[in-house]
C-alpha cells in the first residue's frame, strides 16, 4: 500500500500537474453524469415523500377506507357501518373539487383563481381519526364555527394561493370571504374561520352537513373511514359484509396507503426511465475517462517501462492506473453529488416536484437528501470511472518494457473471431423478450447494455472483414492502401479508438429513431382524436379542475349549442373516473358518439369485433390490457358492477360490457374505456359534458359563433352575457390546429433533453477519437520516422493518419447505426410498452441518420488529422536514431 501511495503522490501527480485540463475533462464528465442522475432521484424522492405525507394527513389513520367505484356512497351505508360491533369508529366524508377566488380580488381585471379540494367531515370524529384535519379557529372566532354553515378552514397552501393572511383578520376586521365555483351553474360564498394543519395542495375543511346543504349533496358521501376493534380480522369482516343482501357491489375497501402507492406505481416507470436517461451522460463519461487514461498511458509508456525495469510488477502497474481512474471518479462523484443537490434544490424551488410527467403537478416539496442514495450514485460514478480505466490499466500491465523503451509501440492485434460479441448480442436479444419487473423494463435495459457491449466487442472482427473488402479499391494507391492496411492490422487499437463513437452514435441513433417514432405516432393519434375544427369546454378546466365535476358543462348545453345558427354538427364528450381496484389508478370512462363504425372516432389497433346481442360495446386503451388483464372478446363484470348503482331503471344488472376492441391513447397512462354516448345516457342519465366538438357551417363567422356560445353559457349560468363577475369567461375555445400545435410543442420540449444528451455523447466520443489517435501517434513516432526516411513528407504522413481516421470512423459510424437501430427496436417495442403501456409505429428518419453519420465521419477524420498534427512533432525522423 505504501509504495502505491508514493507512486500516486509522485508519478501520477506529476502527470496531473502537466495536463490538468485533460483530467478536468474526465472529472467533469463523471460529475455531470452523477449530478443529473442524483438530481432526478432527489427531486422525485422529495415529490413522492411530500405527496405521501399530504395523503396521510388528509386520509388520517383509519384501518380501512370505503369508496364507490364511481359516484357517491349512500349515506345509509354509514349508519350500517357505525353500528357494526366490529367497528370502533366510522367517519363519513364528502369530497368536492372547486375553484376558489378571494372575494376582495373579484373586482380586479384578472383575479387569481386556485383549484381547491373541499372536504366535508364530522369535526367530533377528526381528533382520533385525522388530527391534521381538525379545524383551528382564529382568535375571536366563535368556537362553534366549525359546525356553522358556509364556513371553511383552509390549510397554509390555500391561504397563500388566495393571498389571505395566515394569522386571521387584523383587529376587529371581518373574516375573509372566498368564492367557491363548482360548476357553470354553482357559485357560493363561504367565510374563512381558521386553519387546518394538513399540508399538500390547497385544502378546505368544513362540516359535512353544511357541505351537503351548501352544494346540494344531501344523502351523498364520498368515502367512509373506518377504525376496527382490536383483534378484528379485516379480510374476514369484509367478506362477511359483501355477502350481506343489499350490500352495494360497487363499494371498494382500500388501505390508507393505497393512494400513495398508486401514484408511486404509476410514476415508477417514468422516474426510472428519466434516471436511465440521465445516466447516459455517465455512460459516455466512462468512455471519456478511458480516452484520457489511454492517452496518458501512451504518453507515459517509457516511464511505465522504466518502472517495470526498476521492479514494478504488471499487477502493480494495473493497480496504479486503476487507482488513478478511481481518484478521477471519486472526485467527479463528490462534485456530482454536490452539483446534483444544488440542481435539485433549484428545480424544486422553481418547478416544484414535477419533471414533466404530470404525476406531482402542484406539489411544492422540501428537499429530501438521503445519504444512502448519495453513496449509491457516488459509487456509480466511481464504478463508471473504473470501467473506463480498465483497458488503459490492462495496456499498462501488458506493456513490453524493452520494446517500449525503444519506442517500437505495440504488437499487432491478434485474430478475433467475435465469439464473445455474438454471445452478448444473443443474450441481449433474449432478454428483450423478458417481461417487466414491477412495471419497470429492467431486462430491456440490461438487453440494451448487452447489445452495446456486444456490438463494440465485434468491432475488431467486423473492421477486419470490412476493410479487407475495401482493400482491392485502394490496391493501386499507396497512401490509401497504407492507411487501410494499418487500420486493418491494428483493428484492436481501432476498436478501442472508435468504441466511444460507436457507443455515443448508437445511443444518438436509438434516441433519434425513438423520438421520431413517438412523435409520428402522436401526430397520427391527434389527427384521429381531434376530428372537429373547434372545441368548447368550461373555463374552469384551465384552473386545475380538468376531469372533475367542477369543470363539467350543464345538461342541455350541448343541445342548445347545436340549435345555434352556423353550427352544422355538435358532439358531446364526457370523461368520468372509475376506481375499479384500490391498488390501481382511477380508470377514465369516455363517452362520445361512436356510431356503427368506431374506427372513425377512435385510433383502433386492429379491427373491431361484432358485439353480441344484449351486450354494450366498450373499447379499451392499451394500458387497460396490461393493467387489468382483459382482452377483446371478453366481458368485463367489474366495470358492469361499477355502473349498477347509477342505472336509472333500478334493475339488478345495469349492463353487460363486452370488449369490442383496443385503441391507442397517449393521454392517459392509467387506462381509458370508451363507449357510445347513448349507452352512457341510458345507464346514468347524466347529460353533463366535459367538452363539445363543433363543426361550423361553411362560411360561418367563427368570432360571432363564439360570442353566441358565450351568451348561451351566461344564460345557463343565470347571468347577463358579458357581465357576471367582471365579465369573466365561462367557456373557452380551442381549434384542433391549436391543440395539435400545443401538444406537439409540449412533446418537443419534453424530449429536448435527449438532443442535448446526443450532442454531449457524440462530443465525448469524438474527444475519445482525438485522445486515442494522439496516443497512437505518440506510440508510432519511430514508424513515422521510418516513413519519412522512405520519402514520405510530413503532410503525406498526416494524410495516412487522416485516412486511418476516416476508415475507423466510417466503420464505427456503420456499426453505430446498426447498433442504434437494434436498440431503437428495443426502446420502441419493449421499453415503451412495458413502461407506459402504449405502442407506437417504428419510423426511421433516414435523412437525419445519414446526416448524423456523415457529420461523425467528417468530424472523426478531421479530429484524427488534428490529433496527429499536434502529436507528431518534427523530431519524428530523429526518433529513428534512438536505436542506432
Amino acid at each position: 500500500m505504501q509504495p502505491m501511495l508514493a507512486l500516486l503522490r509522485t508519478f501520477s501527480w506529476q502527470d496531473l500537474r502537466h495536463h490538468p485540463w485533460r483530467s478536468a475533462a474526465a472529472v467533469a464528465a463523471v460529475m455531470l453524469g452523477v449530478a443529473l442522475a442524483f438530481a432526478v432521484h432527489v427531486i422525485n424522492a422529495s415529490a413522492l415523500d411530500e405527496f405521501s405525507q399530504a395523503v396521510r394527513a388528509v386520509n388520517g389513520q383509519p384501518d380501512l377506507e370505503l369508496r364507490a367505484m364511481q359516484g357517491p356512497l349512500p349515506e345509509a351505508l354509514y349508519e350500517r357501518l357505525a353500528t357494526d360491533p366490529q367497528v370502533a369508529r366510522a367517519s363519513p366524508l364528502l369530497e368536492l373539487s372547486a375553484v376558489a377566488q378571494a372575494v376582495d380580488a373579484a373586482a380586479t381585471p384578472d383575479p387569481t383563481r386556485t383549484p381547491l379540494r373541499v372536504l366535508g367531515a364530522d369535526a367530533l370524529l377528526l381528533p382520533p381519526m385525522a388530527p391534521a384535519l381538525m379545524p383551528r379557529p382564529w382568535g375571536g372566532t366563535d368556537r362553534f364555527a366549525l359546525f356553522a354553515p358556509a364556513t371553511v378552514f383552509l390549510n397554509t397552501a390555500a391561504l397563500q394561493a388566495l393571498g389571505l393572511p395566515t394569522s386571521g383578520p387584523q383587529g376587529d376586521g371581518p373574516p375573509p370571504t372566498v368564492l367557491l365555483i363548482t360548476g357553470l351553474q354553482q357559485r357560493v360564498q363561504v367565510q374563512v374561520a381558521g386553519t387546518v394543519a394538513a399540508g399538500g395542495a390547497p385544502l378546505a375543511v368544513m362540516d359535512i352537513g353544511a357541505a351537503q346543504d351548501l352544494f346540494g349533496r344531501q344523502g351523498a358521501l364520498t368515502r367512509i373511514d373506518l377504525q376496527l376493534q382490536p383483534g378484528t380480522d379485516a379480510t374476514a369482516w369484509q367478506r362477511t359484509l359483501r355477502a350481506e343482501p343489499g350490500w352495494p357491489v360497487n363499494a371498494v375497501f382500500a388501505q390508507p396507503g393505497d393512494a400513495a402507492q398508486r401514484i408511486s406505481n404509476l410514476s415508477r416507470a417514468y422516474r426510472v426511465n428519466l434516471t436511465v436517461l440521465a445516466l447516459v451522460a455517465l455512460f459516455t463519461g466512462a468512455f471519456l475517462v478511458f480516452s484520457v487514461l489511454a492517452l496518458s498511458v501512451a504518453q507515459r509508456g517509457p516511464q511505465f517501462a522504466l518502472l517495470a525495469v526498476l521492479g514494478a510488477t504488471p499487477r502493480q502497474r494495473l493497480l496504479l492506473v486503476l487507482a488513478e481512474s478511481g481518484a478521477l471518479g471519486l472526485l467527479g462523484s463528490t462534485l456530482g453529488i454536490a452539483l446534483g443537490t444544488a440542481l435539485a434544490a433549484t428545480a424544486l424551488q422553481l418547478l416544484g416536484g414535477d419533471l414533466g410527467g404530470g404525476y406531482f403537478a402542484g406539489v411544492q416539496p422540501a428537499l429530501q437528501w438521503s445519504p444512502p442514495a448519495a453513496l449509491v450514485y457516488g459509487a456509480l460514478g466511481v464504478a463508471a470511472a473504473l470501467a473506463g480505466g480498465w483497458w488503459p490499466a490492462r495496456a499498462a500491465q501488458q506493456l513490453p518494457p524493452a520494446q517500449t523503451l525503444k519506442g517500437l509501440g505495440t504488437a499487432a492485434s491478434q485474430a478475433d473471431r467475435g465469439s464473445l460479441g455474438l454471445v452478448l448480442l444473443a443474450g441481449g436479444a433474449l432478454l428483450a423478450l423478458a417481461p417487466p419487473v414491477g412495471g419497470v423494463p429492467l431486462a430491456a435495459y440490461v438487453a440494451i447494455g448487452l447489445l452495446l457491449v456486444g456490438g463494440i466487442a465485434l468491432l475488431p472482427w467486423g473492421m477486419a472483414r470490412l476493410l479487407a473488402a475495401l482493400q482491392p479499391l485502394a490496391a493501386r494507391h499507396t497512401l490509401p492502401l497504407l492507411a487501410l492496411e494499418r487500420a486493418r492490422r491494428m483493428r484492436g487499437s481501432a476498436a478501442i479508438a472508435v468504441g466511444g463513437v460507436v457507443a455515443s452514435l448508437s445511443l444518438a441513433v436509438a434516441l433519434t429513431v425513438m423520438v421520431a417514432s413517438f412523435r409520428g405516432s402522436v401526430t397520427q393519434w391527434l389527427d384521429a382524436v381531434l376530428p372537429s375544427p373547434l372545441y368548447v369546454r368550461s373555463a374552469l378546466s384551465t384552473s386545475g379542475t380538468t376531469g372533475t365535476e367542477a369543470a363539467l358543462l350543464p345538461a342541455g348545453f350541448a343541445e342548445a349549442v347545436a340549435q345555434l345558427p352556423g353550427v352544422e354538427r355538435v358532439q358531446a364528450l364526457r370523461a368520468s373516473p372509475v376506481q375499479l381496484s384500490p391498488t390501481l389508478p382511477a380508470l377514465a370512462v369516455l363517452s362520445r358518439p361512436l356510431g356503427d363504425n368506431p374506427a372513425q372516432s377512435l385510433p383502433l389497433v386492429g379491427e373491431p369485433l361484432s358485439v353480441p346481442a344484449g351486450r354494450v360495446a366498450v373499447y379499451i386503451s392499451e394500458a387497460v390490457v396490461d393493467l387489468y388483464g382483459v382482452r377483446p372478446g371478453m366481458e368485463w363484470p367489474a366495470l358492469s358492477e361499477s355502473f349498477r348503482p347509477l342505472a336509472r331503471d333500478g334493475h339488478a344488472q345495469a349492463a353487460i360490457f363486452y370488449i369490442a376492441g383496443v385503441w391507442r391513447d397517449y393521454a392517459r397512462q392509467s387506462g381509458a374505456v370508451a363507449l357510445d354516448r347513448s349507452a352512457w345516457l341510458h345507464l346514468t342519465g347524466d347529460a353533463r359534458t366535459s367538452d363539445l366538438a363543433l363543426w361550423p357551417r361553411e362560411g360561418t363567422d367563427t368570432a360571432a359563433l363564439q360570442a353566441a356560445i358565450r351568451t348561451l353559457a351566461a344564460t345557463h349560468a343565470g347571468r347577463t352575457a358579458g357581465a357576471g363577475d367582471n365579465g369573466e369567461a365561462l367557456v373557452e375555445f380551442a381549434s384542433s390546429g391549436a391543440i395539435r400545435e400545443r401538444s406537439l410543442r409540449i412533446f418537443d420540449r419534453s424530449f429536448a433533453v435527449t438532443y442535448w444528451l446526443q450532442a454531449v455523447a457524440i462530443a465525448i466520443g469524438l474527444f475519445g477519437v482525438a485522445a486515442s489517435f494522439s496516443a497512437q501517434v505518440l506510440a508510432r513516432r519511430k514508424e513515422f520516422g521510418l516513413l519519412a526516411h522512405l520519402g514520405l513528407t510530413r503532410r503525406q504522413v498526416l494524410n495516412v493518419v487522416a485516412g486511418e481516421g476516416a476508415a475507423w470512423t466510417a466503420v464505427g459510424a456503420a456499426a453505430g447505426v446498426l447498433l442504434g437501430l437494434a436498440v431503437s427496436v428495443v426502446l420502441v417495442h419493449v421499453v415503451n410498452p412495458q413502461s407506459f403501456h402504449w405502442t407506437m409505429d417504428l419510423a426511421v428518419p433516414g435523412g437525419r441518420l445519414l446526416a448524423l453519420c456523415a457529420a461523425v465521419v467528417v468530424s472523426g477524420t478531421v479530429t484524427a488529422w488534428l490529433a496527429g498534427r499536434a502529436a507528431a512533432g518534427r523530431d519524428a525522423v530523429m526518433a529513428v536514431k534512438e536505436d542506432w
